[in-house]
């Protein structure tokens, strides 16, 4: 017994040797013979709990001492997930871990020394049990099967990590516990100390085999523009209230700002919370220093649909065109990590820096994938374009029109966009009418509804729209892009619709003499047009009558994204459509307009217009 005595003694001034950098407690929670740690017992030799000097038993190695678990585990996977695990055996070297972290058996119970009795208990976040489906992948299959995410290193003969002084290393050519994992050294890392096998901060354990930078063939890589990502360069300090890491800012987290590599509360990709829970702990305006603005705020107004059933959620593994999933969590229209914060807005339609390489639909046919996506409205094409399940959800985004002119699905707005449309805002395309545009500003304006913002160019985006009613590129201090309104449709301003009690008949909403500024109800329109040059007659002699007089809203002769099919009644400039909810024929001449004689054929507010060519008869009310 002196001997073992004496050899464990020599084991531990090795280790401390090796380790000299470290301060303090070196063993720290494993130090189970002193009563600091939270599990201890009456034996003040601390290794002799874990390692028997002449040996311990059959074990994977010849001077382990713990009795091991026969514990069968459950295996992390993914639906992105390349690799497949093996299930460990009894002599596998992450055994001697969970020997007592799968919580099976109990600290002390030695092969060389029998049981001894001890004192106090395992925090229950060090304790996994047999489902390790939370908990970062190890014991798998070799060779490791290719990714493009993974560093080619790891494939190489023979394997190794990237990391330059291998204190992450494999083990036996694997991933195991102590390939991350120093069981003898607890303050590795000063910030986190959890025997980490090298500093974290910044990423720098997971860079050990994860590469951001790796092109391999056609194949896309997910963390690609890792190194200039916003979750990479943030200096923001963060109060780890919620708990997001340990480190203090975002920066020196890294990964671990939304990654766990143990109970990970989403599993599938060891998220800290499943989805936009994962992304709640930063953006809700609490957790950062200086505070970013509280995105989640947003969803409380008229906001993207997170997912509420079990099959209405969302997984990286799935789809492009988005069929028959209607959900919109933060990861389906932002790559995390590669968004970059949004310093200054380029003119459309170019994506911006926040939604930087993140996969969408060509809007050529609405079915291929470009990935990463060029254009903004490529990402938005996901769901709004050809993808059948949609559905119009009236009671939460407010009314929408049936156009009488249409292709077909009400909700695809690739051929209302198209370029081919008889006239649509020029979103996918270069503005091209042939027609004056009088009320045309030529710069967008602020929310304030005067001060001049983006100049207007020649395209718009779908966000000068569809936006926060309070967002930080058009003068506001909100988040941009359409996380939520106050208004609805996700729309940055307030935007009226007439509706009519049926098809011809009395609308139910009238506007006359309405509020021309940003406070009125067309506030929308007036983010790009003049509205007392609408009023004024100069674009077309019925505008006063119509809106400034009868209180009509545009929305019952314009559609706002543009025509997405072919009429012959209809000629279609100037995004003139018509909401046949509100407007019906005029007898047996169907619903008309002709730009060439200025005037249409239909009935509407219970007046029945004059036929192709005549003139227009007064209203009557």
């Amino acid at each position: 017994m002196k001997r073992a005595w004496v050899m464990s003694a020599l084991l531990a001034m090795r280790l401390a040797s090796a380790h000299a950098q470290v301060i303090g407690d070196q063993l720290g929670s494993h130090d189970l013979g002193s009563l600091r740690a939270p599990v201890s017992g009456g034996l003040n030799n601390s290794c002799l709990y874990c390692h028997a000097p002449h040996g311990g038993g059959a074990s994977p190695s010849p001077m382990w001492n713990q009795q091991l678990s026969v514990q069968v585990y459950s295996m992390y996977e993914s639906s992105t997930y390349h690799q497949q695990g093996v299930q460990p055996s009894v002599n596998s070297p992450s055994k001697e871990c969970l020997s007592c972290h799968d919580g099976t058996v109990a600290p002390g119970q030695t092969i060389a020394y029998g049981n001894f009795q001890m004192r106090g208990n395992m925090k229950s976040s060090s304790k996994f049990g047999n489902d390790l489906r939370s908990s970062h992948p190890f014991s798998l299959r070799t060779p490791f099967t290719d990714a493009p995410e993974i560093n080619a290193l790891l494939f190489g003969n023979p394997p190794k990590t990237a990391d330059p002084q291998q204190k992450i290393k494999l083990i036996d050519g694997n991933i195991e516990c102590t390939t991350c994992h120093d069981p003898h050294f607890q303050g590795i890392d000063h910030q986190v100390p959890m025997f980490l096998a090298k500093d974290s901060a910044q990423s720098q354990m997971c860079l050990a085999c994860h590469d951001p930078d790796r092109v391999a063939g056609n194949n896309v890589n997910y963390l690609g523009g890792w190194e200039n990502g916003i979750h990479t360069t943030a200096g923001n300090a963060t109060s780890n209230n919620p708990y997001v890491g340990g480190y203090p800012t975002v920066k020196d987290s890294g990964c671990n700002s939304c990654h766990m590599p143990h109970n990970a509360s989403g599993p599938a990709r060891l998220l800290r919370g499943p989805d936009e829970q994962d992304c709640i702990s930063c953006h809700n305006g609490t957790n950062l220093d200086p505070a970013i603005p509280n995105v989640f705020a947003e969803y409380a107004k008229t906001g993207h649909p997170f997912p509420s059933l079990p099959n209405n959620t969302h997984d990286r593994g799935e789809p492009v065109l988005l069929n028959n999933n209607r959900h919109a969590t933060c990861v389906d229209c932002h790559n995390p990590h590669a968004a970059q914060q949004v310093s200054g807005f380029g003119l459309p339609p170019a994506v911006r820096g926040s939604q930087a390489s993140l996969a969408g639909i060509k809007a050529s046919d609405g079915i291929t994938v470009i990935n990463p996506s060029v254009n903004q409205y490529e990402n938005c094409l996901r769901c709004h374009g050809t993808s059948v399940g949609k559905a119009n959800d009236t009671l939460k985004y407010g009314y929408v029109q049936l156009w009488l002119v249409s292709a077909g699905d009400p909700l695809n707005v690739i051929p209302q966009l198209d370029s081919t449309a008889s006239s649509s805002h020029p979103v996918s395309h270069d503005r091209g009418s042939p027609y004056p545009q009088p009320s045309l500003l030529s710069n967008m304006l602020q929310v304030d509804g005067a001060t001049p913002g983006r100049s207007m160019g020649t395209r718009i985006m779908c966000t000068d729209c569809h936006n926060a009613d309070d967002n930080r590129e058009f003068g506001g201090t909100g988040p941009n892009g359409p996380h939520g309104s106050k208004w609805t449709h996700i729309f940055e301003r307030r935007y009226e619709f007439s509706q009519a009690s049926a098809p011809g008949q009395l609308i139910t909403n009238l506007f006359p003499q309405p509020d021309l500024t940003v406070n009125g109800p067309y506030a929308l329109c007036g983010k790009c047009h003049d509205l007392r040059n609408v009023v004024s007659d100069a674009s077309w002699n019925q505008h006063a009558r119509h809106v400034n007089n009868d209180g009509f809203s545009c929305s019952v002769c314009h559609t706002g994204h543009g025509l997405g099919g072919r009429n012959a009644n209809i000629s279609g400039e100037r995004l003139v459509n018509f909401d046949v909810n509100v407007v019906a024929p005029n007898g047996n001449n169907p619903v008309s307009y002709s730009r060439a004689t200025n005037s249409c054929t239909l009935t509407c507010h219970n007046h029945a217009h004059s036929q192709l060519g005549g003139p227009m008869k007064p209203l009557t009310h």
